[in-house]
């Protein structure tokens, strides 16, 4: 290739400056408008005042936390939930055997996963780990007595859940989660009295869904139903896990279900079970509605379900007594025998039975066993339930005079009754009804039964498959009052119409009513 020469002289030729078109031009002169709008635009929104970005939620807490916080309040918890907390725990203390604080936390579990299940041998295991706790932390150590007040009430040991409960309230008196143990022990106890000043102090510590559940329990008792409904639906809408509010859903359809509301307590039954598959008493309670609309092979399939998954000996008598009811014998003697066998293997695990056998063998067994097992039970724990199955028991044994004393405790708001439930009314009405019929010269109790038996029909006409049609009976064969005079003047009552022991007819002053934080309501007698 051959360079080409330049010539001496000449010089290179001046570089060339191309020249830009206009439209470029304007591009380029629009793009740098719009960035410096943009720039001011920055500008500004930094010189403005910032809003508050909201703060990040914080994480769901696992189901160990879940569970954690449930039963160091006495708040119920999911089985699943309870599961990961014992594993936990007992993990921990297979490395730290001494950690006090880890072995109440199990012990309080284990008391949970025994009542969620019906398995009486959790609670053994309870026991252990409550006083390891107690071992390792013998000074101020509430949680370890408090488990122990609870897993006492389990066992149907009020005195025992009376003693360790008020331990610990005189070492924490300011630890709300202390008082409801002792609440269930003064009711279980009969000291009525003594649960209300417990849930007055109660409730000036703490709020929440579970000192709502307790007040109900308590307002329950005095026969403030509208009150204790209220405090149930507050509760429910405020649970903080699905486990705590299917449980408070449950008593609610119970409460439903006392005052003979089969609707709504199927509702309530229904959606704690959509809730919690778990809540067993839901779906017995679902199979004692149902059967009081008809619905009976669904009744029947869901006690079946229940007991399958929570044999409680409870639910074997309830299935038993709708297969008696149905004239099926066969099946309710199965039913009977799976009761036995539960309550043997509660024993072994410390549950007092006796009040359920007690009830059990005075209808379809041994009256006067009935007798013996409830008068030791009486001097024991002289609680409501108590009362109405002793008498029970001692009219079915044939002493109809004794069975009057203990009847009329169950209505007599001096010793507590002040809920008018239907089964102790008929049992009432039934023992005054037998009374005088077996008396020489009549007793003159025959308007008292029939104002009882009658009252227990207008408290739930449904209450008992095998009852109602005894009260029905008894209310067909005492007839009609006589039409008699009563002197005063018209408009007056004679005395087969008049009680001074009902409840329904009582004024409740507001005074006797326990302070409660938020707005009064004001009691509902009777229904």
């Amino acid at each position: 290739m051959v360079k080409q020469q330049r010539s001496p002289g000449t010089s290179l030729p001046a570089r060339q400056t191309p020249r830009r078109s206009p439209v470029r031009r304007r591009v380029l002169i629009a793009v740098a408008a719009v960035c410096a709008a943009l720039g001011g635009l920055l500008t500004l929104v930094t010189l403005l005042p910032q809003e508050p970005r909201p703060a990040p939620r914080p994480p769901v807490p696992g189901p160990r936390a879940q569970a954690l916080t449930a039963v160091t309040a006495g708040v119920p918890a999911s089985l699943s939930e309870l599961a990961a907390l014992i594993a936990d725990r007992e993990s921990r203390l297979r490395t730290r055997p001494g950690d006090g604080r880890a072995w109440a936390v199990l012990g309080a579990a284990y008391v949970e996963q025994g009542r969620r299940t019906a398995d009486a041998a959790y609670f053994p295991r309870a026991d252990q780990a409550l006083r390891a706790s107690l071992r390792e932390l013998p000074r101020g150590n509430a949680e370890a007595l408090g488990g122990l007040a609870a897993l006492a009430n389990e066992r149907r040991d009020f005195p025992a859940a009376r003693g360790w409960g008020e331990a610990a309230l005189k070492l924490a008196p300011k630890r709300w989660s202390t008082y409801p143990p002792l609440i269930d022990a003064y009711t279980g106890l009969g000291d009525y009295k003594a649960a209300r000043k417990a849930l007055d102090k109660l409730l000036k510590l703490h709020t929440g869904p579970a000192v709502m559940a307790r007040a109900a329990a308590v307002y329950r008792d005095r026969g403030w139903r509208e009150d204790a409904a209220a405090q149930l639906a507050d509760a429910a809408a405020g649970a903080q896990g699905p486990a705590e509010r299917a449980a408070w859903l449950e008593r609610a359809g119970e409460l439903a279900w006392e005052r003979g509301d089969r609707e709504d307590a199927l509702r309530h039954f229904e959606a704690a079970v959509r809730i919690d598959p778990d809540q067993r008493a839901a779906q017995a309670g679902q199979g004692r509605v149902l059967a009081a609309l008809g619905r009976t092979s669904e009744a029947l399939n869901a006690y079946q379900v229940a007991l399958a998954k929570q044999p409680c000996p409870e639910y074997a008598l309830e299935l038993g007594e709708l297969y008696e009811s149905l004239g099926l014998a066969q099946a309710a003697r199965v039913q009977y025998d799976t009761l036995r066998v539960r309550v043997a293997k509660d024993e072994t695990g410390g549950v007092d039975d006796e009040l359920l056998l007690g009830r059990f063998e005075a209808d379809h067994g041994d009256a006067r066993d009935a007798v013996r097992r409830l008068r030791d039970e009486w001097r024991r724990q002289p609680g409501i339930e108590v009362a109405d199955a002793l008498g029970w028991a001692l009219h079915r044994a044939g002493q109809d005079a004794e069975a009057l004393r203990f009847a009329g405790i169950t209505t007599d708001r001096a010793h507590g009754g002040g809920m008018r439930v239907a089964l102790y009314v008929f049992h009432q009405g039934m023992i005054e009804w037998s009374a005088e019929r077996n008396a020489e010269r009549g007793a003159g109790r025959s308007g008292a039964a029939r104002r009882h038996l009658r009252e227990a029909l207008q408290i739930n006409p449904y209450f008992s498959p095998l009852r109602v049609p005894l009260a029905r009976e008894a209310l067909a064969a005492l007839g009609e009052p006589p039409d008699v005079a009563v002197p005063g003047g018209d408009g007056q009552e004679g005395p087969d119409s008049h009680d001074g022991q009902d409840t329904r007819d009582a004024k409740v002053t507001q005074d006797a009513k326990p302070a409660v934080r938020g707005p009064v309501r004001r009691p509902v007698r009777g229904r």
